[in-house]
């Protein structure tokens, strides 16, 4: 017996995939538990390390840093009040005030079971929808995967951002950015200003390092809390209440599961969103609304685990459409092409020992979770209490090493220090930097889709519309194009409309 499954194991069990895992899970706690250090940070600091790697142990990396950091953010939102990731943010204020009432040890429990069993469930989804997705998938034409695309970038604007403005022009600048090197249908160099460089456009892992590297260290050095005081729980006894308090709250901890897969699956929204609105809808359905907001454990139960539940889900769109779910699977995707691997419904029938090992690998990270979980905890005081001036320099190093490492290339140093400087500006404007990842991903899709249907149709547009499923997306695309323009329009015709019934 010598199937796909089969080796998909054999590869997991291997010495320098064992390695991986833990070194992996290692990292992602380091950089969830240290306020400022993101998940998608620790992700892109890992990228040059990937090139080194064959495509399975390059996804369990990734898979096992993202996981593992995702919760860790949780720590130091319950003994700092400092979220470490900002899908912890939503809880913050909870884990805090439980922490400080003497039920931390409780509140880090729930995160860290939590945070596997919601970890679980998006893997779960990942396994079921993806494969029949892809099946239809495989009906695609390029009119298809250009509404895909158009969509990804229009969902990004509407829900990732409370300011569509901010994140449209976010959106903008990475199609912007896409462009730069030679046209993809005439082969002539745009924006590359006699750079030989750039004739392959903007390397993308330099920017996406610089973007959430350089940007974070610049951000903590130039005016980030440095110092921290910790509040203190006993390890020993995080799990001793955890299994009668999921069972009382069991439907929540089943419904927040499906919030988190159903955005994960929505492009561009990411963990965080999963987050808040998993929080809005425990608001919603709770029989205790008075207790929020005061140290109450059902919000951490439900944000907590919709955020990992969204990891899978992510993962969704990323394999089966080659449209990332978020910043995570935009660099995901980035590697795959890096490697060969060409993300679409074609992975599910060309490469499925690397498949399976996906799958294993979320599997394994959130399992191993609990273990590391609370290894994380119980080191959490030394963990929060690295000196900044020994940790961003170190950060800066890696960002420096990793942009030369890619081609030799002083020139990628370069990318990458620029990319950084403008991340930072945009975070201090108040410009999200997500969509610009998702524009500089999803440009060369949208323009290649775009221009070789105008090719075939001779230019016709009706194309964009002449498919069942082409149409579809093209109206769901269109009519969150206009979400903006309808909700100008109920705020003027409501307020008329009970003025002339009152009449």
């Amino acid at each position: 017996m010598d199937g796909p499954l089969v080796r998909a194991i054999g590869h997991l069990t291997e010495p320098h995939i064992v390695i991986t895992i833990v070194a992996g899970s290692a990292l992602g706690l380091f950089f969830g538990a240290i306020p400022g250090l993101t998940a998608t940070m620790a992700v892109a600091l890992l990228v040059p390390f990937t090139l080194y790697m064959d495509p399975v142990q390059a996804m369990v990396a990734i898979i096992t840093v993202s996981a593992m950091a995702i919760f860790a953010g949780d720590i130091p939102a319950a003994l700092v009040r400092i979220p470490g990731t900002p899908a912890s943010a939503p809880y913050t204020e909870e884990s805090y005030r439980m922490t400080q009432q003497g039920r931390g040890e409780l509140v880090l429990g729930v995160d860290v079971v939590c945070s596997a069993l919601g970890g679980l469930m998006g893997a779960t989804a990942l396994m079921a929808a993806a494969p029949l997705l892809a099946e239809f998938a495989l009906q695609f034409t390029s009119v298809e995967y250009f509404w895909l695309a158009a969509l990804g970038l229009s969902a990004t604007v509407m829900i990732a951002s409370s300011q569509p403005v901010k994140a449209a022009i976010a959106v903008l600048l990475g199609l912007l950015l896409s462009t730069v090197g030679l046209d993809i249908t005439l082969g002539y160099p745009r924006f590359t200003f006699g750079q030989v460089e750039l004739l392959n456009g903007i390397n993308f892992i330099p920017a996406m390092v610089g973007l959430f590297g350089i940007s974070e260290v610049l951000r903590n050095v130039l005016g980030g809390n440095l110092h921290f005081r910790v509040l203190r729980v006993k390890a020993e006894s995080i799990f001793r209440e955890v299994p009668k308090t999921l069972w009382r709250y069991r439907v929540n901890l089943a419904r927040s599961g499906l919030v988190g897969v159903i955005v994960g699956v929505m492009p561009g929204a990411g963990a965080d969103i999963a987050a808040w609105l998993a929080y809005a809808v425990s608001y919603q359905f709770s029989k205790e609304k008075d207790r929020y907001g005061k140290g109450h454990i059902e919000p951490v139960i439900d944000a907590g685990t919709a955020n990992n539940a969204c990891l899978g889900g992510d993962w969704v769109p990323a394999l089966v459409f080659g449209i990332p779910g978020d910043p995570i699977t935009a660099i995901v995707i980035g590697v795959l092409f890096i490697k060969g691997i060409r993300p679409g419904p074609e992975v599910f029938h060309q490469s499925l020992e690397w498949l399976y090992a996906v799958y294993l690998a979320f599997i394994v990270a959130n399992l191993l979770m609990i273990p590391f979980g609370y290894i994380a905890i119980k080191t959490s005081s030394y963990i929060l209490s690295v000196p900044r001036n020994i940790l961003l320099p170190s950060i800066a190093l890696f960002c420096i090493v990793g942009s030369y490492s890619i081609n030799n290339s002083f020139f990628d140093v370069g990318v990458m220090l620029a990319m950084g400087v403008l991340g930072y500006l945009l975070e201090v404007a108040g410009v999200p930097i997500a969509p610009v990842v998702l524009g500089l991903v999803l440009g060369p899709i949208l323009e290649k889709n775009f221009m070789f249907t105008m090719i075939k149709s001779s230019w016709d547009l009706s194309l964009f519309f002449g498919r069942p499923v082409a149409a579809a997306l093209g109206l769901v695309t269109v009519a969150v194009w206009l979400t903006p323009l309808w909700g100008r329009v109920a705020g003027w015709l409501l307020p008329t409309l009970r003025r002339n019934l009152s009449v």
